[in-house]
Formats: structure tokens, C-alpha cells, sequence
């Protein structure tokens, strides 16, 4: 009894469930779905069905492939460029890999007599080969969408030497006297008012000449010619103006010309590549013409409170050698700091108020 019992709860419950399910028709039982169709499959069955066609290039030079493959291996690497090594272990052994610990700091006098030691008649033998400042510049602007643009400078050094760059230099100087003075300094061409009416006519080009320069009586005549100049112009920005047309000439004709240039995949990261002098010079002589052209590169900044200037290496071509030199103490000190200690003193001279207690 208790077997058919089972049985019959089995196919009644059998039953009323096909019920929920099914439906009874002419033709037979027709399944009825109460749920949709999963989303997208339609999509992926036609995108299956598409082709995809791969577009075969044609010839490329040996040298336009390695560029493009270059191009490619630059941007995996924008995130490897290392401004700040500060965070890095201190290394200990006086033999380290320098990628993975801090770099040392050599003084100017230890990173000069380093590169003449590598440079000894028994090694590189080349006592006169030419002394380079490679300088690392934070190029970020007064905003994060901002950037410092290239930008080139002639920095004035006290002691002039051999760097192989040779420019041509036009002086406007109204008295002949002062005219001669020009001559005699270097400049290849000097003149007054005859010489700009020779340039109005079209007589005398200024393609030429690669810097202009000018005293400041004569300005006022220049100016009738000021659009074919152009950015030549001569400025007291451009530090092309001045009374004193020895100096000026002596300046930008002994004046070592160098050019801030941001990376191309990191925009606030710049670097400049400039000579400041010879191995067989004097030490001090060398460190004075650092300091000018460290100077020099630090009047370009446009942020004042954060540092300009993060890092450089003196290096010496042919050898790959490079020493990290402590520049902070070349740098002028800034405006702030000055104020900030100005505040402090005018402080500690204040009288000490004394309160009285009732």
C-alpha cells in the first residue's frame, strides 16, 4: 500500500507541474519560454562573420623601421625616467651599480681631476679635450597643463676658450667713434643711419647676420626697420642693448650658446648639453664658467619656489664617464628665502611686549 501510495503523489505532482509548463494544443504539447535570450549573442555571431582584413605595408627603409620601432620602445620607457634619486639605498661596498643605488656627489675639483686622470696620456690621451655640463630642468610650468618651451640662451663666460661656435655680429652704433670700437671688438659689420636706410632700400641684408646688436641712442631710428628684424630685434631682454658696445660684442662673440630642449614623451623633463671649458684649463678658471652658465640657465625659470635645476653630470667626450656634482651651492639665492629671512630678523629686533596681570 505504501508503494502505490509514492506512486500516485509522483504522478500528480508530475502532472501539475507540466501544466505550469506546457500548454495543451492541437498539434501536441508546444514549450512555452518565460525568459529572454542571453544579450549580445546575436552581436558576437555577426562579428564572427566579419573579416578582418590586415592591411600589408609596403616597402620601409632599413632606417624608418628601426625609427618607428624606436618611437615604440621610447613610449613603454616614459615611466623609467629617473628625476630623483634620493629614495634609493645607500650603497655599501666602494663598488655599486649605479642604477639601483644613490649616485655619489663629487665636488667640482673632484669630478675636473677624475676626467683628467681618465684622460692621462697612458689612457684616452687627450689633456685638452672639452669639458661638458649635461644639466637635468624641471620643465613644469605654473600649471600642470603647462610646460617650460625650448628655449635657447647665450651665456656670457669670464674666460673665453675654443668651443668651435662661430656666429656673425651686426652693430648699430650711431657715432663713428663708437662704431670702431664695435669693429675692433669683433663684429663683422657696424653702422648708423646710413646703414639702416641701405637696409629700407634693400641694399643690405640681415639674413647674414646671426645676432644684432645695438646701442640705446640709436634706437629710436631702428625702429623704422624693426619689421624686417623681427625677433633680432635688439632688448634689454635679450641682453642686446647697451650703452657698452665693447662688452656687448665681446659677449656674445666669446658667449657660449646652449638650448633647453623637453622630452618628447615627458614634457616636464628637460635637458641641456652644454661645453663650459677645456681639460688643460685652470680648475679655477673652469669653476667660474660653470658657475656663469649655471647662473645663466637658472635665470630662465619661470616657477620661483621650486628649483629649476634638479641635477648635473660633468662629462667628458670620448668617455661615457659622468660625475654627479653638487651645484646647489652655485645657485643665487631666491627672492623668497631672502624676504623670508628679512621677516625673521625684523622679528627678533621687535621689543618683547610685556603684559600686565591685574
Amino acid at each position: 500500500m505504501a508503494v502505490h501510495g509514492i506512486s500516485g503523489w509522483l504522478l500528480n505532482f508530475s502532472s501539475t507541474y507540466i501544466r505550469h509548463v506546457t500548454c495543451l494544443s492541437p498539434i501536441g504539447f508546444l514549450q512555452a519560454r518565460n525568459y529572454a535570450a542571453r544579450k549580445g549573442t546575436r552581436e558576437k555571431a555577426r562579428k564572427k562573420k566579419v573579416k578582418v582584413v590586415v592591411q600589408k605595408l609596403g616597402f620601409m627603409a632599413h632606417k624608418e623601421r628601426k625609427a618607428v620601432f624606436s618611437d615604440k620602445r621610447n613610449k613603454a620607457k616614459q615611466g623609467n625616467i629617473i628625476l630623483d634619486d634620493s629614495k634609493k639605498p645607500d650603497p655599501l661596498d666602494n663598488v655599486w651599480i649605479g642604477q639601483f643605488h644613490k649616485w655619489k656627489i663629487y665636488s667640482f675639483e673632484e669630478a675636473i681631476q677624475s676626467h683628467r686622470e681618465i684622460h692621462h696620456p697612458t689612457m684616452y690621451n687627450l689633456p685638452n679635450a672639452l669639458l661638458n655640463a649635461f644639466i637635468e630642468l624641471d620643465m613644469q610650468g605654473s600649471k600642470k597643463t603647462k610646460f617650460v618651451p625650448a628655449f635657447t640662451r647665450i651665456a656670457c663666460v669670464p674666460h673665453s676658450f675654443d668651443h668651435g661656435q662661430s656666429r656673425k655680429i651686426l652693430a648699430f652704433c650711431k657715432s663713428p667713434e663708437v662704431q670702431q670700437i664695435a669693429r675692433t671688438a669683433g663684429a663683422q659689420y657696424a653702422g648708423g643711419k646710413e646703414l639702416i636706410k641701405q637696409i629700407q632700400s634693400g641694399e643690405f641684408s640681415l639674413k647674414e647676420y646671426d645676432i644684432i646688436l645695438s646701442e640705446p641712442s640709436i634706437l629710436p631710428d631702428l625702429l623704422l626697420i624693426r619689421g624686417l628684424m623681427r625677433k633680432n630685434f635688439p632688448s634689454t631682454k635679450l641682453g642686446t642693448l647697451s650703452p657698452d658696445m665693447n662688452m656687448l660684442v665681446t659677449k656674445f662673440l666669446t658667449g657660449i650658446k646652449y638650448m633647453a630642449k623637453p622630452q618628447n614623451l615627458l614634457q616636464s623633463y628637460g635637458t641641456i648639453d652644454v661645453t663650459f671649458g677645456t681639460l688643460d684649463m685652470d680648475i679655477k678658471q673652469l669653476e667660474e664658467n660653470f658657475i656663469a652658465i649655471i647662473k645663466d640657465v637658472d635665470a630662465a625659470k619661470v616657477r620661483q619656489s621650486e628649483p629649476f635645476i634638479t641635477r648635473i653630470h660633468i662629462l667628458c667626450p670620448p668617455t661615457r664617464e659622468k660625475f654627479k656634482v653638487n651645484f646647489e651651492q652655485y645657485l643665487p639665492e631666491s627672492s623668497a628665502l631672502k624676504k623670508e629671512e628679512e621677516e625673521e630678523e625684523d622679528e627678533s629686533e621687535k621689543p618683547d611686549v610685556v603684559i600686565a596681570s591685574h
